[in-house]
């Protein structure tokens, strides 16, 4: 069998920033095997499928299936509006596992309505996860969890691009598929700054997470009472993520993608 693979930088328009992801779209859903064995030979944070019969979406890590993957479905909108027929202002309804996705193709962004996070801020993180993370429980100035992720505040933009995590100790801490450390930017173009651990699901350092700006926004959204915030994920690729705080529990992320690689596998 031959399948049509995408590589998209995604939450950028350049090449080699942003988060990559993979897209596989073919007419019907391959087996939960094969999806498992492609993002793993894809060795990306994530490798999005998509089904065009019954528009069924979903994410794969090399090791596990996620829930939500923002720039996963960025990436696929992407790969529609370029190769399919998919024109400007057309919305896009994908089913997943946390329910209807709609995202809005624009001119020069993709708009993407996800759910908002419910934020339990009584959260505290443990001293073996913050040894792990390398920080002291002075530097914490709050702590929260959601979708199974911890968010811990920091005060610090420098002290936040210096964490050098200990991940084979972070992922004997349990209970966790994730943690991000976020703090207030320095820039004034930017909101907030961000960096996501995630080696409970096979990915160390994600370099730009939709899912994670879900919490985020809600988050910073109250710290600043503002609706509208840009957001920028901290890694070494960096990327950039535009959030609108909606009604009915609902956020706008915006973003940008560009294709690297385009090509045939062969099953």
């Amino acid at each position: 069998m031959e399948l049509s693979i995408y590589q998209v930088d995604a939450f950028t328009s350049q090449p080699f920033k942003g988060n990559p992801a993979g897209v596989c779209i073919t007419q019907t859903a391959l087996d939960d095997d094969l999806m498992l064995a492609i993002a793993a030979e894809m060795a990306l944070p994530e490798t999005a499928f998509l089904a065009l019969d019954d528009f069924n979406l979903r994410w794969f890590t090399p090791t596990v299936e996620v829930k939500l993957c923002g720039h996963g479905t960025l990436a696929v909108a992407h790969i529609l509006k370029q190769h399919y027929d998919v024109t400007q202002g057309q919305q896009l309804v994908f089913n997943t596992l946390s329910g209807e996705l709609v995202v809005t193709i624009n001119a020069n962004s993709i708009d993407m309505n996800f759910p908002a996070a419910h934020i339990d801020s009584t959260f505290i993180p443990t001293p073996a996860l913050l040894t792990h993370l390398g920080l002291t429980a002075d530097q914490v100035l709050s702590s929260h969890f959601f979708n199974g992720k911890a968010l811990i505040e920091i005060a610090n933009e420098a002290d936040l691009l210096a964490l050098a995590p200990n991940f084979d100790g972070l992922n004997s801490v349990g209970g966790l598929s994730a943690v991000v450390v976020t703090s207030p930017s320095t820039t004034n173009t930017t909101d907030f700054i961000s960096r996501h651990f995630g080696p409970w699901v096979g990915i160390n350092e994600d370099p730009v997470t939709g899912a994670a700006h879900c919490g985020l926004a809600v988050f910073w959204g109250n710290k600043l009472n503002k609706t509208r915030l840009t957001g920028y994920q901290a890694s070494s690729r960096g990327g950039e993520v535009k959030i609108e705080l909606l009604g009915n529990h609902r956020v706008m992320l915006s973003g940008q993608a560009v294709t690297v690689l385009k090509g045939t596998m062969l099953i």
